[in-house]
């Protein structure tokens, strides 16, 4: 189902207010739009300069509310649906989210040690960590270091409670990401 207006968006995003990764809320503490929220803020605060990873950060989980109950396919259903308005770089960094968790538990094991019990949970439906031809290749991709920084914000952006801007500031970025990638 692919998203062509930034209208459109909106009300997706607004549809995941009392939307959850799993349908018996076992998973994140948190509603999807309240982690999108957070975790764009993040990116924000840590790249201002870069709408377009911002954006991402606000889109990426969208693929749970499209294919409920498809863990291992959200970052892939949340890019197809992106993409026609906010991009190829949007849509790519909305599927490496997934990659990236699988990369951070390969190489990282603190990183993997402070992971929710969803996300671990999840991890396996995914793939697991990442062999070390999946490590070179991803090491290898021109988004790495974009995909890091949101599955790190992905993973902190799980706070009950935390107080960010409403969907409706950001508006503006939406449409400005958007013009910019219909230009492309």
């Amino acid at each position: 189902m692919p998203v062509t207006s930034v209208d459109d968006l909106m009300t997706l995003l607004a549809g995941c207010a009392d939307a959850w990764d799993t349908a018996d809320r076992s998973g994140d503490p948190v509603a999807i739009l309240d982690h999108d929220l957070q975790c764009a803020e993040l990116l924000r605060s840590a790249h201002p300069h870069d709408e377009e990873l911002q954006v991402a950060g606000l889109v990426h989980d969208i693929g749970h509310a499209l294919v409920p109950g498809d863990d291992a396919g959200h970052g892939k259903h949340g890019a197809a649906a992106v993409r026609p308005l906010l991009g190829d770089r949007v849509a790519r960094l909305v599927e490496l989210h997934v990659v990236a968790k699988r990369y951070l538990a390969a190489t990282d094991s603190a990183h993997t040690a402070a992971l929710s019990p969803a996300s671990l949970r999840t991890l396996a439906a995914q793939g697991g960590p990442m062999t070390a031809d999946e490590i070179a290749e991803f090491r290898a991709d021109p988004e790495f270091d974009a995909a890091l920084a949101l599955r790190r914000a992905d993973d902190a952006g799980k706070v009950v409670g935390l107080i960010v801007g409403p969907l409706d500031s950001w508006r503006a970025v939406l449409e400005r990401v958007a013009t910019q990638a219909d230009r492309r």
